[in-house]
């Protein structure tokens, strides 16, 4: 059965980005690219993502992969979901669309376009804290760097319980896997 999974990075301190959504903090740390909880063998068994509007601007801004009509940077061939209030630009020859409201009336729709794969939660944090409010996030995927930034977009700004399935360390970061076990009851 399908899963959603919010796959991600973070700081020690629990944050995805610095307070000016920078990831600078990110590609300096060392990583195996072949290493536990990789992004090659993760992305291998995703049919469709969803992320939020910040996310969606910024791999627009820092993909490598333009697409020639636009200028546009999109790297990515399976379906996904862009969560919005503000009218965003689209990438031609993309399947990405755009939607707001409860994610609930969005989940049967990705989870068919995944084609029996999984769907990833791209970012950010609030939005996979919604998919968990809904009951709907299945898995938590983190890689965590040694870095502190003090303030910033929070990984999970929700209480929520998990339980670890898996931890190994890759290069920097401590890679592990968590199951939704559902909100936090303390």
């Amino acid at each position: 059965m399908p899963k959603l999974v919010f796959y991600t990075a973070t700081t020690l301190d629990g944050y995805l980005a610095d307070p000016d959504d920078s990831l600078a903090w990110l590609f300096v740390q060392e990583q195996d690219e072949a290493g536990p909880l990789n992004y090659e063998e993760f992305i291998r068994d995703i049919g469709a993502m969803v992320m939020g509007s910040t996310t969606y601007e910024w791999v627009l801004a820092h993909s490598s992969e333009v697409v020639e009509e636009t200028g546009s940077a999109w790297p990515y061939d399976m379906p996904a979901w862009v969560m919005t209030s503000r009218t965003l630009r689209p990438v031609p020859g993309k399947d990405i669309r755009f939607a707001s409201g409860d994610v609930r009336s969005l989940h049967e729709e990705m989870v068919g376009a995944a084609g029996g794969k999984d769907v990833w939660v791209v970012g950010g944090g609030d939005l996979a804290g919604q998919f968990a409010d809904a009951g709907l996030l299945d898995e938590v995927i983190t890689y965590t760097a040694p870095v502190t930034l003090g303030a910033g977009r929070p990984l999970l700004p929700r209480r929520l319980d998990l339980a670890l399935v898996e931890t190994a360390r890759n290069g920097a970061f401590v890679a592990s896997r968590y199951r939704v076990v559902g909100p936090g009851r303390w």
